[in-house]
């Protein structure tokens, strides 16, 4: 399965956005009223699943995209997760219909390859996300994720520069909405060739680089483990620059069981040391007849006893 085109096959809906009032040119305009700011937690809201720990349960929608939504929200419950997540507006009220919240939307339309560390997509993606953000503030969503995308001969330095200058009127409007946009971390040893955030230095840097608590990281375990290793020191390190964790087996990107390299009970410990309140999200592709006997395996797994 290609993560870009399931995500694509579920997010097919229509925005129904109007656009030009919330523009990048407005950004000095005062905005609309919202439920929860960035520092609020979901567990604030009635209703919310929270385990034990101080991290909650999350399940990204592209893994089960076989799956009926409605059925995928009644696993969910069932399970005590608390987020469905990477959904388009619509999906979010029907996933908050059911009294579950999204801890992550989804950009729309989607595109991991060409991303803000290219000028020619700065234009495109400004106006993307400055129409999409007051409507998912309206929707008490905090974060939204973004991608650096493919590097196409740029270095380092060049694709830093360039993504903080197409992400900073972005990340001025988020800050008004209450909204932390969310950079993912991805490998380009394996999946996603050529992307160019793909170690946790050159994501915290660009973090430093743009200077917001708006903006931050999602830490996908699965990739930086394919791509770096070094799980747990790196999460000690860098916790302040992440707002969000994905999981998955290494190798395969399946199941998180005892068949994978990672040990993910030692892994949520310490994201759980590190203070940590958002949501952690299970990413990996089921290969289990019963696919949610994996999902329910997976999150015993990342439940601290």
């Amino acid at each position: 399965m290609d993560r870009k085109k399931a995500i694509k096959g579920i997010f097919v809906s229509a925005l129904g956005i109007k656009a030009g009032k919330d523009t990048i040119s407005s950004l000095s305009d005062p905005p609309r009223a919202f439920t929860r700011n960035a520092q609020t937690s979901s567990s604030d809201t009635s209703g919310s699943r929270v385990s034990e720990q101080g991290y909650k349960h999350s399940v990204c929608r592209w893994t089960y995209s076989s799956v009926p939504l409605e059925e995928l929200c009644e696993a969910a419950i069932e399970l005590k997760i608390d987020s469905i997540e990477l959904l388009d507006p619509p999906d979010i009220k029907k996933v908050q219909q059911r009294g579950l919240h999204c801890a992550v939307a989804n950009s729309v339309p989607l595109s991991l390859t060409n991303g803000f560390n290219d000028p020619a997509y700065h234009a495109a993606l400004q106006k993307e996300y400055s129409e999409l953000i007051p409507v998912l503030a309206d929707l008490g969503i905090q974060n939204l994720i973004c991608f650096s995308g493919n590097r196409r001969g740029a270095g380092d330095e060049q694709g830093m520069e360039q993504c903080a200058i197409g992400l900073d009127p972005i990340v001025a409007l988020a800050q008004k909405y209450g909204i932390t946009l969310v950079m993912e971390l991805l490998n380009s040893k394996v999946d996603h060739k050529d992307y160019q955030c793909d170690h946790t230095v050159w994501g915290v840097s660009l973090c430093e680089k743009i200077g917001s608590d708006h903006f931050k990281l999602l830490y996908d375990i699965y990739h930086m483990q394919v791509m770096e290793g070094d799980i747990i020191a790196t999460i000690q390190k860098y916790h302040p620059y992440i707002a969000h964790y994905h999981t998955a087996g290494v190798p395969g990107r399946n199941e998180i069981d005892q068949s994978q390299e990672l040990n993910y009970p030692a892994i949520m410990q310490a994201i759980q040391d590190t203070g940590f309140t958002g949501h952690v999200a299970q990413e990996f592709i089921p290969t289990a007849e019963n696919k949610f006997d994996s999902l329910a395996k997976a999150i015993e797994l990342c439940t601290l006893k």
